[in-house]
């Protein structure tokens, strides 16, 4: 029976579990979305949370809490000026799991981790029409010079009629 075992160990040693923890993390927070099983899921998402609430309050204790478990100060910047920012009037919750179904290699559950005011950046369509536009433009600057290349050599083959 598996009474009171607090967390899942992945199947990895301690020191492995915590890099796994760490660089995954950094990832869910650099990136705010992320695909991976969802027993990884699962576990990066107490983590994450917990370093969430402690972002909503920036002060120098909690800073350096969340220090620990990030590797880049970058990445803790970003959390503590940006995402706890967002999160501050929400009281919890702050991931999403959305299943995508089991992997082809190994049959294992695939799930997005993302934080939930995450927006998908849709492909803008007014760039394309830009592209467009320009390739146009461009089409059209170069008939001028078609049209005189074709007025000379009509008017060197008129000369050379003429001269006949």
């Amino acid at each position: 029976m598996k009474h009171k075992i607090g967390f899942n160990r992945l199947e990895r040693s301690s020191a492995h579990r915590k890099a796994l923890r760490r660089n995954m993390v950094q990832s869910l927070f650099e990136k705010e979305r992320i695909t991976t099983t969802k027993a990884k899921a699962l576990e990066i998402r107490r983590t994450a949370e917990k370093l969430i609430t402690r972002a909503k309050e920036d002060t120098v204790h909690n800073r350096r809490m969340a220090a620990r478990g990030l590797y880049s100060e970058g990445t803790l910047a970003k959390l503590f000026t940006d995402i706890g920012l967002r999160m501050k009037d929400r009281p919890g919750g702050y991931t999403r799991i959305i299943k995508l179904g089991k992997r082809e290699g190994d049959a294992a559950e695939m799930v997005i981790l993302e934080l939930v005011d995450y927006k998908l950046q849709e492909k803008a369509e007014k760039p394309a029409k830009a592209a467009k536009a320009d390739k146009t433009e461009k089409s059209n600057a170069k008939e001028p010079k078609k049209e005189a290349k074709r007025a000379v050599k009509s008017a060197n083959k008129a000369e050379q009629a003429a001269a006949k």
